[in-house]
């Protein structure tokens, strides 16, 4: 029987699996790093601190945009992105509450 998985996982464990496949790219991580740096930035401004072509950086952005990580606006040819500080928020508490309940399970068994 199938199962849509939504009913199988918690939405904390599917927002914490969105967020890493979206930070599994080291070019994420890098438009993440400049837009942190720079604190908003135009597309190409993004893609000048990259080695990639415009339209792979645009789908990156698509990536990170459709996570919530980024905000984006498009101002006629010029499109300026930011990180969204409280979407950023949610997601690092909702590390440290992983990362709390995976240390909490911890024991001095070894394994394997």
């Amino acid at each position: 029987m199938a199962y849509n998985k939504k009913e199988i996982f918690s939405e904390s464990d599917q927002k914490l699996a969105t967020i890493g496949k979206v930070l599994s790219h080291p070019a994420r991580v890098r438009i993440l790093r400049i837009l942190a740096e720079k604190q908003s930035c135009i597309c190409s401004e993004i893609v000048e601190g990259l080695p990639l072509a415009q339209s792979t950086v645009s789908q990156h952005l698509k990536e990170l945009k459709g996570a919530g990580i980024i905000k984006g606006e498009i101002d006629g040819p010029r499109s300026c992105y930011c990180i969204d500080w409280d979407k950023w928020a949610e997601l690092e508490n909702e590390l440290k509450l992983i990362l709390e309940d995976m240390h909490n399970f911890k024991t001095d068994l070894n394994c394997c």
